[in-house]
């Protein structure tokens, strides 16, 4: 049952629910006016909100110099938080406790206090935090809070909505949004500072691991949502277990550590030939459907985005039965950089440590409905991949820089995308999950024969296991064009990235110029 009141409370509702079951919060959901129960048995909500609300998002600080996202004063900060607690008070909140990450010596604790009218959204958190036992919950005591109101508007700010972020005071306040993932994001954004505070690196990033013969590998997969990062971890090569599917840190001893005990996957073009483990999970009634088209029978259809595309569902990984010990980890392996593109990039790429560090800097992608309407479909250079790095971009590019220099794990650029054109056209190739599957069998298994490309100084693969004789033009873009009379178009697209590139590069203060220089 719902406990008392928390110790340490930021607000004061008019009354507090402090920590209901899962089945409590099952019941909450079932009493919502837009949420249907599904023929699998899970609840599915439609909420107004169909993504991220990026142009509403402020870092709180009076030194918008030190951030690379846009700020808000402290005084306007603390002007809305007075106005949401007086809000407050008149409202029945939920309040879910629970950590970032599983390891007791490493993890974080985190606060997510919500109106109980929006009960999806604590029962989808409470599924994705690590759950405290029933003794530490008498003594909780959060470091990062997130307060969210999804029914008070923010007047003046871009539609009316705010997400504004206090580093800080490590509080997170969301107003007028009722998608799940500001609530997720509100605590890793915050647990990002904290990551790179302690020498490492936040990652937007999957995690799985590996068997080759006697050894395991960790490999990490850097995307940003929706070009397949999930897919990719999920995806089994050796009966490798997946781990993480969103957020990992990776620290100067190479460790690993996982944030979240479940998973926030897309559900649109959702098969269960494709990506079975996913399915499986999202068809038990644990799941939580957000923004998925369900019928009034209760019939799911993953194949329908009237709505949206960014359908999503929560579930926790013990639904996955493969899934690893996310505290148990081998450090790191190999890190795949996800690159979304449509023309010249290879479905894999080697790449040195140098070119690692610009890689990941660039994040280069095609956008998706993850990123909201004024995202999909288009070219996106997100650094790191990591829209909530809430610091100096360029912080991180360095910091990959100083791992990869001191860690022994390789680095390759995986294109999840097409090669030879945008999907429709003439020469257009897609790289399909059974190719990026091979990919990184091959990488796994060191079974990948390498040589330099001349145009871009990475190293593409020749031979591939997976890969049959009608794939071979993903290996090897410029081939492709010259095999089908456009060397021209490739010599002016390549030569208009690099330079474009470099220039976007030279942008972020303080990177260090050896990223620039390494990008040929």
């Amino acid at each position: 049952m719902a406990g008392n009141n928390p110790k340490n409370l930021l607000v004061q509702p008019k009354q507090v629910i402090a920590n209901p079951t899962a089945s409590e919060l099952r019941e909450m959901v079932a009493a919502m006016p837009n949420a249907k129960k599904t023929e699998f048995g899970n609840y599915a909500v439609q909420v107004k909100v169909k993504a991220r609300s990026k142009k509403s998002t402020y870092i709180v600080s009076n030194t918008p110099e030190k951030h690379t996202d846009q700020c808000m004063t402290r005084a306007k900060a603390e002007e809305m938080a007075l106005f949401q607690n007086e809000y407050i008070k008149d409202q029945v909140m939920l309040v879910i406790d629970g950590f970032i990450g599983g390891d007791p010596a490493t993890r974080t604790s985190c606060r997510l206090t919500i109106e109980k009218t929006n009960a999806n959204i604590a029962a989808m958190q409470q599924q994705l935090y690590f759950n405290p036992t029933t003794e530490e919950l008498e003594n909780f005591e959060p470091e990062l809070n997130v307060i969210y109101t999804p029914n008070l508007k923010a007047e003046g700010f871009p539609d009316d909505r705010l997400i504004s972020v206090d580093l800080d005071n490590k509080i997170t306040r969301v107003f007028n949004s009722d998608y799940f993932g500001e609530s997720k994001k509100g605590g890793l954004r915050m647990w990002n500072k904290l990551v790179y505070d302690k020498g490492g690196l936040p990652l937007h990033a999957g995690c799985k691991v590996i068997p080759v013969g006697d050894d395991k590998r960790t490999a990490l997969i850097i995307g940003l949502s929706g070009t397949g990062k999930t897919t990719t971890t999920f995806t089994q090569q050796n009966s490798s277990q997946p781990v993480q599917d969103d957020f990992v840190a990776l620290m100067p001893d190479g460790s690993v550590l996982g944030t979240e005990n479940g998973c926030f996957a897309k559900t649109f073009g959702l098969n269960a030939d494709n990506e079975p483990m996913i399915h499986n999970a999202v068809v038990q009634p644990e799941a939580y459907l957000e923004n998925v088209a369900v019928g009034d029978d209760g019939k799911v259809d993953f194949t329908d985005k009237s709505y949206t595309e960014n359908g999503r569902a929560t579930f926790p990984f013990r639904l996955i039965p493969e899934a690893a010990d996310p505290k148990t980890l081998p450090p790191v392996s190999f890190v795949l950089i996800l690159n979304r593109n449509e023309n010249i990039i290879p479905a894999v790429a080697r790449l040195t440590k140098e070119q690692a560090a610009a890689y990941f800097m660039l994040g280069e992608t095609k956008g998706t409905s993850a990123g909201g309407a004024e995202e999909a479909g288009k070219a996106l250079r997100v650094p790191g991949t990591n829209p909530f790095f809430p610091l100096l971009h360029g912080q991180q590019g360095n910091r990959f820089l100083e791992l990869a220099d001191n860690l022994p794990f390789a680095v390759y650029l995986m294109n999840t995308g097409w090669v030879g054109g945008v999907d429709g056209t003439e020469f257009s190739k897609k790289v399909k999950i059974r190719h990026s599957s091979a990919v990184v069998q091959g990488i796994a298994d060191e079974a990948i024969s390498w040589k330099k490309c001349a145009t871009f100084g990475y190293e593409v693969a020749t031979k591939l296991t997976g890969m049959n004789n009608g794939d071979h033009n993903l290996l090897n873009p410029q081939d492709y064009y010259v095999s089908t009379e456009r060397s021209g178009e490739y010599e002016t697209i390549a030569s208009g990235l690099r330079e474009d590139r470099k220039s976007h590069l030279a942008k972020f203060p303080g990177l260090n110029p050896v990223l620039i220089e390494a990008i040929s």
